[in-house]
């Protein structure tokens, strides 16, 4: 893998965010790059969930019946926290000049 490529194990949605994040910032540096995959990654992760909520309801009754949240609510709610986190640490926000 080049410095510049994004991680093999990221998936096209993941993978996109990658590419435009450094060609929009130049971020090139080791600390950026893994802020960067950690972003990416937690992305990833809300995105999977997402899509197990879209498939499921974001409630499931639990074995009395209860309705309770998803189990991926969770999931795809730390992850968006996350991906916010590692993007604040990169110090991004639109219509900055870097």
């Amino acid at each position: 893998m080049k410095k510049s490529d994004a991680p093999m194990h990221l998936k096209a949605g993941a993978r996109r965010m990658w590419e435009k994040l450094r060609a929009d910032y130049c971020i090139d540096d080791a600390a950026g790059m893994a802020l960067l995959q950690a972003a990416c990654e937690a992305y990833q992760r809300a995105q999977e969930a997402r899509e197990l909520i879209d498939k499921d309801g974001a409630v499931q009754p639990d074995r009395f019946g209860q309705l309770k949240a998803h189990p991926a609510c969770a999931i795809e709610r730390d992850g968006r926290g996350q991906m916010i986190s590692a993007l604040r640490a990169l110090r991004l926000a639109p219509g900055d000049d870097q």
